[in-house]
């Protein structure tokens, strides 16, 4: 009996096809578009750390306001990321996406140009409100160009993949080119990327905005932009000078104020700048929290690793921002695998997994001593907590961003985007104060050793919290 190929059968009337679980070819264009761009952003967070001595020589920066090169790049880019991803929503995110990208161009070229403190100075305000206008847009294009799903799984691992990437691999560019070019190259190097996402992203990038465009809710934009500066600048106060410092109060107890008169003013206002049932949604409310705890315990434990480095094991800044290599490394593997978890566990399982991955892997760090052997430790533990690590993070901006319109994409992706800048900004100073009470003001490599490792024993922590979170409130969610 003959047998025939058989033939595609059609969806039922009134039902769509399901979408496609493969990328064609333009996909893969709006994807390599959206991660070039993000990748450059997530390395602009970390490529100034090892150049700031040569940044001060070379433009007479004081000591003491050497931090301000990075505190003005963290409070534009935190404060204003829910403000600007909001306006994406209203004004169309690919407008949004290609003017901040012209920004951090611009911006960038200034920085490297710079010839005085305060035009670098006012060079990072600028990277940093270009980044707080780019990342939330981006992700709410990429959100919005895949449809929930494998597909959405897939692009989202892939970007949070090279987004830590970035950020590890950001401390070794620095490093690298401040030491065979110039401090100024870590500003130039984002000039000819951006010139070129430009040049390509208005062909294949679709604008994409609600139908109808509500107004902007200025009394909630005003306070949670301020709000966000306050607590942005307080945090950053207290990695400088502790928590009990009255700069680092203010800060704090002003941001905190100010956020709850934005609860209040969202409660009350007919177009909301954030709904407020968005915020009570379990996906959005601890999906959030756990974003913050995500990127809070990774990068300050690059910050903790590279003082047991170069303290207690004498390596220089350069061979320190190398070995990182393997932790950039992790995070790339567990992107790329996240998706195919997801899809054959859960959300919830997912987020458990990971968190326990990065908990156990983190808690062998307690173990490391003063020898360079212990080298042989560190960078195993590093590769597998950086799996355990994407894992979460890719679960958790799947469960920030499923179930809500593309009309609310933007603002989703913006609150996402804020968890993770919150959470990057929060890490040092937390960590830090913790190795400063450890170390009790003593310098030796002892001494930093005890304050580092009290400092991980605290991030590990940290990673558990974010584990019972996901179990007690994520546990039954699916993709």
């Amino acid at each position: 009996m003959p047998t025939s190929s058989p033939t595609p059968t059609s969806p039922p009337a009134g039902e769509a096809a399901p979408p496609s679980a493969r990328l064609t070819g333009r996909d893969r264009l709006v994807l390599i578009v959206l991660l070039v761009a993000q990748f450059m952003l997530a390395v602009d967070f970390s490529i100034l750390n090892v150049a700031l001595p040569a940044i001060g020589d070379g433009l007479g920066f004081p000591l003491s306001r050497l931090q301000w090169i990075a505190t003005s790049f963290a409070l534009s880019a935190a404060g204003f990321t829910l403000l600007l991803g909001r306006i994406g929503d209203l004004v169309g995110r690919r407008r949004i996406f290609l003017a901040g990208l012209a920004l951090l161009g611009a911006a960038s070229l200034a920085g490297g140009l710079a010839t005085t403190p305060e035009v670098l100075i006012a060079a990072r305000v600028a990277q940093g409100l270009a980044t707080a206008a780019v990342t939330p847009a981006g992700l709410a294009l990429l959100t919005t160009a895949f449809p929930e799903g494998p597909l959405r799984q897939r692009a989202l691992g892939l970007n949070g993949a090279l987004m830590s990437a970035g950020f590890t691999s950001g401390a070794v560019l620095g490093g690298v080119l401040t030491d065979l070019l110039s401090w100024r190259w870590a500003f130039l190097v984002n000039v000819p990327v951006a010139l070129a996402v430009l040049l390509i992203a208005p062909a294949v990038l679709h604008e994409s905005r609600p139908a109808r465009r509500p107004r902007l809710d200025v009394p909630g934009a005003l306070t949670v932009t301020l709000g966000l500066l306050g607590v942005v600048y307080g945090l950053t106060q207290a990695g400088e000078h502790g928590w009990s410092h009255p700069a680092t109060l203010l800060g704090l107890a002003a941001g905190a104020v100010l956020l709850i008169a934005f609860w209040c003013v969202e409660g009350r206002a007919a177009e909301p700048l954030v709904p407020l049932p968005v915020l009570r949604r379990p996906s959005v409310a601890w999906g959030n929290v756990l974003g913050v705890l995500a990127f809070l315990t990774e990068t300050s434990l690059v910050y903790l690793l590279t003082l047991y480095m170069q303290r207690t094991l004498g390596f220089s800044a350069l061979a320190a921002g190398v070995s990182f290599a393997v932790l950039g490394l992790g995070t790339v593997t567990g992107g790329v695998l996240a998706a195919r978890v997801i899809a054959r566990s859960s959300l919830g399982a997912t987020l458990v997994a990971g968190g326990l991955l990065q908990a156990v892997f983190t808690g062998v760090l307690l173990l490391l001593g003063e020898s360079p052997a212990w080298m042989g430790l560190l960078l195993p533990a590093t590769f597998f907590g950086g799996v355990g690590n994407m894992l979460v993070i890719v679960g958790f901006m799947v469960t920030a961003t499923s179930g809500l319109p593309d009309g609310e994409q933007g603002l989703a992706t913006g609150l996402a985007t804020m968890s993770q800048q919150i959470g990057i900004t929060m890490g040092t100073p937390v960590m830090s104060a913790v190795v400063t009470a450890g170390t009790a003001g003593a310098v030796t490599a002892g001494a930093v050793l005890h304050g580092v490792t009290l400092a991980i024993a605290v991030n590990a922590a940290l990673v558990l919290l974010g584990v019972v979170i996901a179990a007690a409130f994520l546990r039954g969610r699916r993709a």
